[in-house]
């Protein structure tokens, strides 16, 4: 059992020792920059805590040599490049259920369970709780991971997890939600980059390419932000400005305002995705002559459903098509498909 020291995975750890099955918490040490203020041995120590209050084993696994090369040297390559990177998604895949589970599969574990709000039943499904679903960053789950991973948690609602703390008297039943970037908790991303990117102040373009502002660095931003770069002769009464392009070569931002029925210039309805996974195994059945839109699918974490069609797969990549047109979709970003509550998987948006 992953045990992070947050209630979703204490929650989980004694809902399985309550159940009978043979549980030992595990607790991931990945790497963490010198430069960020250390805070593992304090979620350590609170995975301890339950782990002695369930009377079950607890070791400390180290995969920080993982969760560097195959995150952290990942998120940085990819903002370097010029696209938008999913850390999280990386993290799921590379450590959580690929490191991790080939570390409890060689001392003998059957599976692994983790506090993600997701269901496995015949495939990947999403987490009752609509306001906490994580489905999005398993889409890199497959066939092969899905037999031998378990969600405790992903049919309940959060207050339900919260209350089952309690009445299961754990140690962390009060405890804080943590958010961030995975592992290594709340860090502005930005800052983050600047350790390891040398980025340079550059121009903010209006549409009709005249100077109107300044940035930090065009790499550290993403299509359809609208904080961190400074336009000065806005009024409080103007509209807000969203990036809608990047020239990482130019070093340059273009901005616009939303129109009237708030979309953004530029927004498509085509998007090409590559690295795809399928959680079922299989392309979902389509047709490049039907006009359905029978999927839906979300470029970001919590965004709406929108509804989309596949019109194309080949070796390298899958086209799809929204119904309507979308104006965040940034390269690097994973594109999740869905067919109602059943996650089928996705892939990275391209350029």
């Amino acid at each position: 059992m992953g045990m992070s020291g947050g209630v979703d995975s204490s929650v989980s750890a004694a809902l399985l020792e309550r159940a009978g099955a043979d549980v030992t918490g595990v607790f991931i040490k990945v790497w963490q920059p010198d430069w960020i203020e250390c805070n593992w041995q304090e979620e350590r120590r609170d995975a301890m805590r339950v782990a002695a209050h369930l009377n079950i084993p607890f070791i400390t696994l180290d995969l920080e040599k993982e969760y560097k090369e195959g995150v952290i040297d990942y998120m940085i390559a990819e903002y370097k490049a010029g696209r938008t990177p999913n850390p999280d998604v990386m993290c799921n895949r590379e450590v959580k259920f690929g490191a991790f589970w080939r570390f409890a599969k060689n001392n003998g574990a059957n599976y692994i369970a983790t506090g993600h709000y997701a269901r496995i039943a015949n495939g990947l499904l999403a987490g009752v709780d609509t306001n906490k679903d994580q489905s999005y960053f398993l889409w890199t789950l497959n066939q092969n991971d899905l037999p031998h991973v378990l969600f405790p948690v992903g049919g309940m609602t959060k207050p339900e997890v919260r209350k089952l703390a309690v009445r299961f008297k754990l140690p962390t039943a009060a405890k804080k939600d943590s958010q961030g970037l995975c592992f290594i908790g709340k860090v502005d991303i930005k800052d983050f980059l600047s350790h390891y990117i040398q980025a340079k102040k550059g121009n903010v373009l209006n549409e009709n390419g005249e100077v109107i502002g300044t940035h930090p660095g065009a790499l550290f931003f993403t299509i359809g932000e609208r904080h961190g770069f400074d336009v000065p002769k806005k009024s409080p009464h103007d509209q807000p400005y969203f990036v809608i392009e990047k020239d990482v070569e130019q070093n340059t931002l273009t901005v616009s305002n939303k129109s009237e029925n708030q979309r953004l210039p530029g927004a498509q309805k085509i998007v090409r995705i590559r690295n795809v996974n399928w959680t079922t195994g299989a392309v979902p059945e389509f047709s490049p002559d039907d006009t359905n839109f029978q999927l839906q699918a979300r470029s970001r974490y919590r965004e709406p459903l929108q509804n989309i069609r596949i019109t194309a797969v080949n070796i390298s990549e899958t086209t799809l098509e929204f119904e309507k047109p979308q104006d965040t979709l940034s390269p690097g970003q994973s594109l999740v498909i869905y067919r109602g509550d059943e996650c089928l998987g996705g892939g990275v948006i391209e350029g």
